[in-house]
């Protein structure tokens, strides 16, 4: 029989993955692979008493079901595995034979494993693979979910956070959410109802928001997120490996302003004022694509070996994380369920409105990147990592045809890395007065991008400062 009619006549199970193991006379050792591997994966079912060759079932039914079934789950609650695993189990009678059914759960006390910890299975496809000494680790990781960051950092204090970074954390939630209690609060008072502080110690979750770079260096010596522009659909046919890569920030909140500017240029975003002169930011791609930033900087596993990674090609974004959520995605997504990984980095983006109260924001990220590109997103997890890829809208894509690069979406690319520049000189010419933060919320982008930009500006003779930073104005050149 086929593996669908194999299900039919097993019609009760729920089938997720599973594995058929012959066990005609006694439970085949090669089981406790298979044990471990739904364990440390997602679960699935153990069918005892049915053969395969080749893509064709056979029922062959065991010989002595009530032995055969003892003896597995005696060994499933014994000293054989780590921690006790309590299956679902079932019998069917066929004319064939008797065929057993065991469904192994997930394991919230991960690795399992048997004898010892090398003994460590995973799920790959439809096989049982013996898992690397790094996915064991995360694996350990995941035991602490959601506690790693929140202990506090020995012989650290407050001289190792970025006082800049702190000043523009307590402008960005005066004016963004200027009704919010913390706005009343002293730097002090704010770092410790937060917890950066606590008891005078940093928490890792401070340091890593708000930390210089020498002090987050010394306890995640590789610290970084990567932001690549690849210029293909792949790395296999990109014409160089990228033609864009983010420098290095001082610390989280710093990376979320670089990396939230460089994906809103590539967008391109049509550029609208109000009548009061103020932008219009009515994009729920945009919307997408903040909830998806900011997603990742909460739940990253930032004592792994990995490092959080966007990469934007021709077609697509992805966002790639290490670690992986404790429920599936699928689970996820049909409910708010509020599980950050780093819940006071959670919370620290919260306070200034830059993340949903609840759940991982699916349904923004789902909704708003439909509505923009006629593609939902696509999430997957490994068992020590996180996938988030938002395919591009057809008219923006950069193709091969025939052999030649098309050029639609790399001409628009280029143009909107343009405009920042261009929307400087607009807003100049209408106020020479106008400051580099009004400058930064008019256009929607950075301060640090606006400085940059009106730096390149006056390299190229294109614009001067008349005056002293107070009370002086801008002059544009071209005029």
């Amino acid at each position: 029989m086929t593996k669908e009619e194999l299900i039919q006549r097993l019609d009760d199970i729920e089938w997720e993955d599973f594995e058929i193991k012959e066990a005609k006379t006694n439970v085949p050792r090669n089981a406790r692979e298979t044990v471990s591997a739904f364990s440390n994966t997602s679960g699935g079912w153990i069918i005892f008493g049915v053969s395969q060759r080749e893509k064709q079932f056979s029922i062959t039914g065991v010989d002595n079901p009530a032995k055969i079934e003892q003896d597995f789950t005696t060994s499933l609650r014994g000293e054989i595995y780590n921690i006790k695993i309590m299956p679902e189990c079932k019998k069917y009678k066929f004319v064939e034979g008797n065929v057993l059914a065991f469904k192994i759960p997930l394991s919230n006390k991960k690795p399992v494993y048997f004898n010892n910890p090398k003994n460590t299975f995973i799920r790959t496809a439809s096989g049982d693979q013996r898992a690397t000494q790094e996915e064991i680790d995360a694996m350990y990781r995941d035991q602490a979910y959601g506690t790693m960051t929140s202990r506090t950092v020995e012989d650290s204090d407050i001289s190792d956070l970025n006082q800049h970074s702190i000043e523009r954390y307590r402008d960005y939630l005066s004016r963004f959410n200027p009704s919010h209690r913390y706005t009343k609060f002293t730097e002090l008072e704010l770092l410790n109802k937060t917890q950066v502080v606590i008891q005078d110690r940093l928490s890792y979750a401070g340091l890593l928001f708000f930390g210089k770079e020498d002090a987050i260096q010394r306890y995640f010596p590789d610290f970084r997120i990567d932001l690549l522009e690849i210029p293909g659909t792949s790395y296999a046919n990109a014409k160089t490996r990228f033609t864009f890569r983010l420098e290095e920030q001082e610390n989280l909140w710093e990376y979320y302003f670089a990396l939230f500017d460089r994906l809103r240029q590539r967008l391109n975003l049509p550029f609208q004022l109000s009548a009061e002169g103020f932008a219009i930011e009515n994009y729920p791609q945009l919307e997408a694509i903040r909830e998806a930033l900011v997603n990742m900087l909460m739940h990253a596993d930032y004592f792994s070996v990995g490092k959080s990674r966007i990469r934007i090609f021709d077609n697509r974004i992805e966002f790639w994380n290490p670690g992986s959520p404790p429920k599936s995605i699928e689970d996820l997504i049909k409910a708010d369920i509020t599980m950050p990984r780093n819940p006071i980095v959670a919370k620290l983006f919260r306070v200034v409105k830059l993340s949903e109260n609840a759940g991982y924001g699916f349904d923004k990220m789902i909704g708003g990147w439909s509505s923009y590109s006629k593609n939902v997103p696509k999430f997957s997890k490994d068992i020590d990592s996180t996938t988030a890829i938002f395919n591009f809208p057809a008219e923006l894509i950069t193709t091969q045809i025939d052999g030649l690069d098309t050029e639609i979406g790399r001409k628009k690319v280029r143009a909107t890395s343009g405009k920042t520049s261009g929307k400087i000189l607009e807003m100049i010419k209408e106020n020479r007065e106008i400051t580099i933060p009004e400058l930064g919320e008019i256009i929607g982008v950075t301060e640090r991008s606006i400085e940059r930009n009106i730096q390149k500006l006056q390299k190229e003779n294109k614009l001067q400062r008349i005056g002293p930073a107070k009370g002086g104005y801008w002059k544009v050149l071209d005029e």
